[in-house]
Formats: C-alpha cells, sequence, structure tokens
C-alpha cells in the first residue's frame, strides 16, 4: 500500500508559476513510477506527466510539453511537478498517481494508488 499527499496548490495569475509536491509513505517510493493527472470541471482526467523509477525517465502531454517538469526525490519519498508558464486552461484538480512497475505510464487506468487532489486555477 502506498499513501500519496498532494500539496502546493493554489491561485495564480496567468504567465506564473506553481510546484505541486506529492508526499508518499508505505512501500518503497523508488520501486513505483510515479504520475501526475488533472481534472478539470466536467471533463475527463487527464494525463500529465509521468516519471519511471530514475530520473531520466520521463514522459509529458503535448499540452504541458516545454512549461511543466516532473521530477522525483526518492530519498524523501516526494514527487514534484514544477509549471511554469501557466494558462487558464491548466485550471483543474491535479492527482498524482503511483503504479509498482518500472514504466512510463500515460493511462489512469494503469496507476495503483491516487492522492486525494490539490486544486490549481490560473487567472486571466
Amino acid at each position: 500500500q502506498v499513501q500519496l499527499v498532494e500539496s502546493g496548490g493554489g491561485l495564480v495569475q496567468a504567465g506564473g508559476s506553481l510546484t505541486l509536491s506529492c508526499a508518499a509513505s508505505g512501500r518503497t517510493f523508488s520501486r513505483y513510477a510515479m504520475g501526475w493527472f488533472r481534472q478539470a470541471p466536467g471533463k475527463e482526467r487527464e494525463f500529465v506527466a509521468a516519471i519511471g523509477w530514475t530520473r531520466s525517465s520521463t514522459y509529458y502531454a503535448d499540452s504541458v510539453k516545454g512549461r511543466f517538469t516532473i521530477s522525483r526525490d526518492n530519498a524523501k519519498n516526494t514527487l514534484l511537478l514544477q509549471m511554469n508558464s501557466l494558462k487558464p486552461e491548466d485550471t483543474a484538480v491535479y492527482y498524482c498517481a503511483a503504479v509498482g512497475r518500472p514504466v512510463v505510464l500515460n493511462t489512469a487506468g494503469a496507476y495503483e494508488y491516487w492522492g486525494q487532489g490539490t486544486q490549481v486555477t490560473v487567472s486571466s
């Protein structure tokens, strides 16, 4: 079992930056691939970014590529999402997720554990 708790959401103006954190507890964090997803009101949950066991393996949705950076600190059991150049369309609840596989995955159904989410609101 892995417990995930997101933090760092908030209200920011367009063009601004936020860093989301996901604190993990439970099983060995380094043996879980991690992902960030988001869900806007009335929309389905969508993939944002993912990272494998090692920091060198990452994958991004086209909509955030070049603006967002996913990273992990296995010593601190922490997953991060640095979000720059934020746009109003980035407004959503952001979730971190974990799966006990080494590969980078972009499908929500593949993940085993989820956090409760943190709200990000970008004003125009």
